[in-house]
C-alpha cells in the first residue's frame, strides 16, 4: 500500500524514454558540426652559408616545400651581420599534419643553400 498515493512506475517510464531520446537527438547534432581543425602560426629564421649564397634561390627551394596541412606565408631578409642575411619566412600548419621537425627537416635538405632553420615565434591559432 502506498501511503503518498504517487503513480510513479508509469512515469518513471516515459521520463526514462524521453530522456534517452532527447540524448539521441543532442547526440546526431553535436556529430554533424564539423570538428575544429588546430592550427599553428609559425615564423622560421632559416639562415644561409656565407654571405655569397643566393637568397632568392634559398627562398624558393624553401616554399618549394609542400606537405597538406602547410600554407607559406610572408617573407623578409633581415641583416644579422658581416654582410650575411637570414631569410625570416612565415608560414601557418594545421597540427595533425605537419610537424615542426618535419618542416624543419624539409627545409634543412637543401645543404647546399641552408645552413640551419630555428623557430623564431610559434603561436596555436
Amino acid at each position: 500500500m502506498d501511503l503518498f498515493g504517487s503513480d510513479d512506475e508509469e512515469d518513471s517510464a516515459e521520463v526514462e524514454k524521453l530522456k534517452e531520446q532527447r540524448l539521441a537527438e543532442y547526440a546526431a547534432k553535436k556529430s554533424k558540426k564539423p570538428a575544429l581543425i588546430a592550427k599553428s602560426s609559425i615564423l622560421l629564421d632559416v639562415k644561409p652559408w656565407d654571405d655569397e649564397t643566393d637568397m632568392a634561390k634559398m627562398e624558393e627551394c624553401v616554399r618549394s616545400v609542400k606537405m597538406e596541412g602547410l600554407l607559406w606565408g610572408q617573407s623578409k631578409m633581415v641583416p644579422v651581420g658581416y654582410g650575411i642575411k637570414k631569410l625570416q619566412i612565415g608560414c601557418v600548419v594545421e597540427d595533425e599534419k605537419v610537424g615542426t621537425d618535419l618542416l624543419e627537416e624539409a627545409i634543412t635538405a637543401f645543404e647546399e643553400y641552408v645552413q640551419s632553420v630555428d623557430v623564431a615565434a610559434f603561436n596555436k591559432i
